[in-house]
């Protein structure tokens, strides 16, 4: 039965990490962020976050997002710097058309850091990006 059920593969979808300077409260913060580069908008677009480590383990975070737009981004929620220690998992389940999609994005510990950061499509900002 398992075999008959066909799981497409997310493309053009990505999970970033950021890093952005917030001018009201004067800081430099974390913030994870949703990418759809298609050209098709996506549709109740729902996202599990958690952290762990063989030691640790984070609480679970959820969000809905009714519609994402094609070639846009939405913010998922701000990340403490303690976080990067621990493996941090974004699962990301949505529908195109008709179909549902379902992806995990994996940020390994110590890998979002400063000397990490590079350009993130669609967003004028620099940040770790997982595909």
């Amino acid at each position: 039965m398992k075999k008959d059920i066909i799981i497409p593969e997310v493309e053009d979808v990505y999970v970033a990490i950021v890093l952005e300077h917030n001018s009201i409260y004067k800081t430099d913060d974390w913030n994870a962020y949703i990418i759809n580069d298609k050209n098709v908008d996506l549709d109740v677009v729902l996202i599990v976050t958690s952290g762990y480590s063989k030691d640790k383990i984070t609480a679970t975070f959820r969000k809905q997002l009714d519609k994402l737009p094609a070639k846009s981004y939405a913010k998922i929620e701000l990340m403490q710097e303690d976080l990067f220690a621990l493996n941090n998992t974004f699962k990301v389940s949505f529908f195109e058309g008709n179909k549902m999609f379902d992806k995990t994005f994996l940020f390994r510990k110590n890998t979002v850091n400063i000397k990490a950061l590079r350009p993130i499509p669609l967003m004028d900002v620099k940040g770790v990006l997982v595909k």
